[in-house]
């Protein structure tokens, strides 16, 4: 089989359009790259099927020229995927719209806490004094409290 060179380059750059997209904070971008991703699936399993050939229906052509039904399966399942995912991804974006008034990504304010105190214990190990309350950012919980979420 033949490598088509002109077809490695396309699939390489919608590859590479989609994952930057797919790392942007806003949604819309991240909706787009998904859609692109998956045009180059599609593209990548219609590549991998092989040239054209005789409709696979045994007694109707050759063997030999009959062409392979798996990526034209493939194929159609991964459309199928890529349009469900893409109109999760519209009503969250609409949602996100809805609420918010715009469609940046932004950081959870529990991971940023969570990396914050990690940072802080890692300054502490560094230096020879114990750590107060204070450089620690925050007081454990007593039992009876409830941690808000």
């Amino acid at each position: 089989m033949t490598v088509n060179i002109t077809m490695v380059i396309v699939l390489a750059g919608l590859y590479t359009v989609g994952f930057y997209l797919l790392m942007q904070r806003s949604l819309m971008r991240v909706i787009l790259g998904i859609v692109i991703l998956g045009h180059g699936a599609n593209l990548f399993l219609q590549v991998a099927g092989g040239p054209p050939g005789e409709p696979a229906f045994v007694g109707s052509a050759v063997i030999q020229a009959m062409v392979d039904p798996l990526p034209q399966a493939l194929a159609l399942t991964a459309i199928v995927i890529t349009f469900a995912l893409t109109t999760f991804l519209l009503a969250l974006a609409y949602r996100s719209w809805a609420l918010l008034g715009h469609d940046e990504v932004q950081d959870d304010v529990e991971d940023r806490r969570i990396r914050e105190a990690a940072e802080r214990d890692e300054d502490s190990d560094d230096s020879d004094t114990e750590p107060s309350e204070a450089v620690a950012g925050f007081e454990a919980p007593e039992a009876s409290e409830e941690v808000p979420r």
